[in-house]
C-alpha cells in the first residue's frame, strides 16, 4: 500500500510539475544530467553558452538515487535532460519516460554499439553502466553529447564542435597517460580488488583483473560466504592492498580486511577510488579526467 501511495504521489507530481512547464519561445540553455561524469563533459563541450546542473553530487550512489522534489522541478526546468542509461538510475526510469514527452531526453550510454559493452552477471540482457571507466567509450558518449548538443542549439554549433574536438583531444592524453603509468606495474601483480563491480571497463580497457565484493549494484546484497571466498582469493594471489570507493560504505572492506587478518594474511586500504561519483566541485577530482588520473595514480601508487 505504501509503495502505490508513493508512486502516486510521484506521479501527480509529475503530471503538475508537466503542466506547468514553459512551452515555445527562445531556449535559455539550461541543460541537466545525472551524474557529474555527464555533467563535466556537457560542460566540456558548451564552454559559457548553457547553464548546466548535476542531480547528483560527490559521494552519491546513482544506483540507489530516487529523485527529490526539487530535482524534478529541476528537471521541469530543463530544455535538454541527459542520463546515463543502462539501469544505472535504476530508480528515475520512470521520470525519463514521463519527461521525454514534452522535451528532449538522451541515456548517452545508450547511444553506444552494444557489441562494445560488458553484460551484467546477474541479467544476460542488461549491460554494465559502468561506461566512463573505459576511455574510448566515454568518447563515444562525449560525442553523442555533442551532437545533441548541436541539435538542440544550433546557434553555437561551431563553438560546440569546436569545443569537444579540443576535449577529445584531452581524453587522448588521459588514455596515454594511463597507459604508461600501469606499465608500471608488473602484469602478474595487475590485480584490482574493489567494494563492488564498477571497474570492469577500466579492467577491460588497462589490462587488469577486477574483483569486486558486491556486484554491478551497490544494491545487492553480500553474505559471510562472498567475504570467504575474497579473503581466499587474496591470500592465493597474495594481493596486499584492497581499494574503497568514494560512493560506498568501507562496510565491506573491512569486513575482508579482518577475514584475511584471522587468516594470518595482513592486507591494507590501498586508497580512495572515485567510482560512481566523482569528487567536489571545483577540485581536480570533481573533473572527468582529474577522477580518472586519481585512480590510476593511486592504484599504481599502492603496488610500488
Amino acid at each position: 500500500m505504501k509503495h502505490f501511495i508513493g508512486v502516486l504521489v510521484l506521479s501527480l507530481s509529475l503530471l503538475l510539475i508537466g503542466c506547468s512547464a514553459e512551452t515555445g519561445g527562445e531556449k535559455e540553455g539550461v541543460v541537466v544530467a545525472t551524474t557529474g561524469q555527464i555533467a563535466d563533459a556537457i560542460k566540456e563541450i558548451s564552454g559559457d553558452h548553457l547553464k548546466v546542473t548535476a542531480l547528483m553530487g560527490p559521494g552519491v550512489d546513482p544506483h540507489l538515487y530516487k529523485a527529490t522534489q526539487s530535482d524534478l522541478t529541476k528537471l521541469d526546468k530543463a530544455e535538454v535532460i541527459f542520463y546515463n542509461g543502462l539501469h544505472l538510475e535504476g530508480q528515475m526510469l520512470d521520470i525519463f519516460e514521463q519527461m521525454s514527452k514534452n522535451k528532449a531526453v538522451l541515456a548517452v550510454g545508450e547511444k553506444l554499439d552494444k557489441k562494445d559493452l560488458l553484460a551484467s552477471d546477474d541479467e544476460a540482457m542488461l549491460h554494465d553502466p559502468h561506461i566512463w571507466f573505459d576511455i574510448e567509450l566515454w568518447k563515444g558518449v562525449v560525442q553523442a553529447i555533442g551532437d545533441k548538443l548541436q541539435e538542440e542549439y544550433p546557434q553555437f554549433k561551431e563553438d560546440f564542435a569546436a569545443n569537444e574536438e579540443a576535449y577529445l583531444k584531452k581524453l587522448d592524453e588521459l588514455q596515454t597517460y594511463a597507459k604508461a603509468r600501469v606499465n608500471e606495474i608488473p602484469e602478474k601483480q595487475r590485480i584490482l580488488v574493489t567494494a563492488h563491480d564498477a571497474f570492469n571497463y577500466f579492467g577491460r580497457s588497462q589490462g587488469f583483473e577486477v574483483r569486486g565484493l558486491q556486484g554491478l549494484s551497490t544494491d545487492s546484497e553480500y553474505g559471510v560466504k562472498d567475504v570467504q571466498e575474497m579473503v581466499n582469493f587474496l591470500a592465493a594471489n597474495n594481493i596486499k592492498a584492497i581499494f574503497i570507493e568514494s560512493s560506498v560504505s568501507d562496510k565491506a572492506m573491512k569486513a575482508v580486511i579482518e577475514g584475511a587478518k584471522e587468516k594470518g594474511h595482513d592486507i591494507v586500504i590501498g586508497g580512495e577510488l572515485f567510482s560512481d561519483a566523482m569528487g567536489a566541485e571545483g577540485t581536480k577530482e570533481g573533473t572527468y579526467i582529474g577522477m580518472y588520473q586519481h585512480n590510476i595514480d593511486t592504484i599504481v601508487d599502492a603496488w610500488k
